[in-house]
């Protein structure tokens, strides 16, 4: 027996993760506006949830866990002032007047898109505590062939909506042809880091300290 209600469970939860709005997804949605690097780049996001997947499954999530509890800050504090750095450069392509810049015609390297989703990926805490503690916590539920049908529907899920994303944003890559357009996009994004930095800093301990006080 493969597993399938196993494999199912794996997909939707994985899934639900995903489906919220983070800085990674909202690079590779941009990225497919501009349709640059699109397969590379979601082969890089899909594969690195997998591997983190792995681990999770694989029982690190229980190793790890105290160290995250402890360095959470730290971790949370530094993904803050990266996504806030990058949340003002978009802001700052988005007062630019150069054309090109902002109609996407500026092609960003394949090793700086792929940096760039690094950071965005693996300087992500939560990232850490999707995959290999959440969800390694809960393939403990299954053993055997359905575990690894859990795990394996839960690295399915990364692929699918990934591909669906770039892929599906390139759909609407037509309509991103003028200044206007990518102006939009890039405040809207500049806007959504900044808002994900605030809400990294203020899930620090010394924050919320800082407010109750």
């Amino acid at each position: 027996m493969f597993g399938g209600s196993a494999f199912f469970a794996g997909f939707l939860i994985s899934l639900s993760l995903i489906l919220a709005i983070g800085a990674q997804n909202t690079f590779v949605l941009r990225q497919g506006l501009k349709r640059q690097h699109i397969l590379p780049l979601i082969l890089f996001c899909a594969v690195s949830d997998a591997f983190l997947i792995c681990l999770g499954v694989l029982g690190l999530g229980a190793l790890l866990e105290p160290i995250f509890q402890k360095y959470a800050d730290f971790m949370l504090c530094g993904a803050a002032l990266w996504l806030g750095g990058y949340g003002v450069l978009r802001l700052r392509e988005a007062a630019r007047s150069s054309v090109a810049a902002l109609a996407g015609d500026a092609v960003s390297s394949l090793k700086l898109v792929l940096s760039t989703a690094a950071i965005l990926t693996f300087a992500n805490p939560h990232v850490y505590l999707d995959t290999i503690v959440l969800i390694g916590t809960l393939s403990s539920v299954y053993a055997g062939e359905q575990k690894g049908a859990f795990a394996l529907g839960a690295m399915s899920a990364s692929f699918v909506f990934f591909t669906a994303l770039g892929y599906g944003a390139t759909l609407l890559s037509p309509l991103m042809s003028s200044v206007r357009s990518w102006r939009i996009v890039d405040v809207i994004t500049g806007l959504l880091m900044l808002g994900f930095a605030a809400i990294m800093l203020s899930q620090t301990s010394w924050l919320a300290g800082f407010v109750t006080s």
